[in-house]
């Protein structure tokens, strides 16, 4: 009868046990290279994404050693990490995300690349939140220009949803990805986040557990540079993102709307704010236009 009695009081702890989500080596690696890659792009001006872009930009994908996959198809496959940015200025926890196909125009006799796209507006973002983009079909995508201070000149670049650009042998340049697919890596988010986790959980702040702290550098480092950005613009500087992994807790968020939708795929993060409801029971807001 005790040893009964102890199975039942070990069930009900486990029950009522809050999830914890533990991020894998896999999960932690690819934060980390992704955070590498953020950072050595924005360290020179010269070969940094522009910070009118950045500055701008609705959502950022950074994917580390996109491999190539065959000779003469020239397509390629690679883990990476994206992040949605709060109509506050801050930037959501990142979600991870898979890029597959298409051609990148991988230089004779290389074999990866970091990839990193920049969203411009809520056609592409709409989509990946619901799964996947097909680049170039369910968002136009352009090569990005290069330099803190240039600006988009041509006709492609103007009309482009997403820009996109690669680093390779210490090259970071403006590369065209037309066909490629981003799609949400949802066992990388479990494994991070928690069971179900959803993206549209993680850009709202409602994951049952903290992310670890190689997925929270990325998002500080995020801001960093997005606030940097915006100082060289002479604008105001973002609020500060509230650190759920440092105290455990889960932020609170506002849903965040899209502009050209109407649909919400985000959220802001904000302090002292009370729990929010289910994504899917929020009640309808307005658009909240950027800064």
């Amino acid at each position: 009868m005790p040893r009964l009695s102890g199975l039942v009081l070990a069930l009900g702890l486990a029950v009522v046990a809050p999830v914890i989500a533990i991020a894998g080596p896999a999960e932690d690696d690819r934060a980390r290279n992704a955070l590498r890659v953020l950072q050595d792009i924005q360290k020179i001006p010269e070969s940094s994404i522009p910070d009118k872009l950045l500055d701008e930009a609705r959502a950022i994908v950074v994917v580390p050693d996109a491999l190539k996959i065959g000779l003469v198809i020239g397509g390629r496959r690679g883990h990476g990490l994206l992040a949605v940015k709060n109509p506050d200025g801050t930037w959501s926890q990142p979600s991870f995300v898979k890029l597959t196909g298409g051609s990148i125009g991988f230089q004779a006799g290389l074999q990866s690349a970091d990839i990193v796209l920049v969203f411009r507006s809520d056609r592409g973002l709409d989509s990946i939140v619901n799964g996947k983009v097909t680049l170039g079909a369910d968002a136009a995508v352009a090569a990005g220009p290069v330099g803190r201070s240039a600006s988009t000149a041509t006709d492609g670049q103007l009309k482009a949803e997403i820009w996109s650009w690669s680093r390779a042998r210490g090259l970071f340049a403006g590369i065209a990805l037309d066909g490629a697919v981003l799609q949400i890596d949802d066992a990388a988010n479990e494994a991070a986040y928690g069971r179900d986790t959803t993206p549209r959980m993680i850009f709202e702040g409602r994951v049952s557990a903290p992310p670890s702290n190689a997925v929270v550098n990325f998002r500080d480092a995020l801001e960093e540079a997005s606030a940097a950005a915006r100082a060289e613009r002479g604008g105001p500087a973002p609020a500060v993102a509230t650190q759920a992994a440092a105290t455990g807790t889960t932020t609170a968020s506002t849903p965040l709307v899209s502009t050209a939708t109407g649909t919400q795929v985000g959220a802001a993060a904000t302090v002292e704010a009370p729990a929010p409801q289910p994504f899917e029971n929020a009640e309808p807001v307005k658009a909240v236009p950027l800064p």
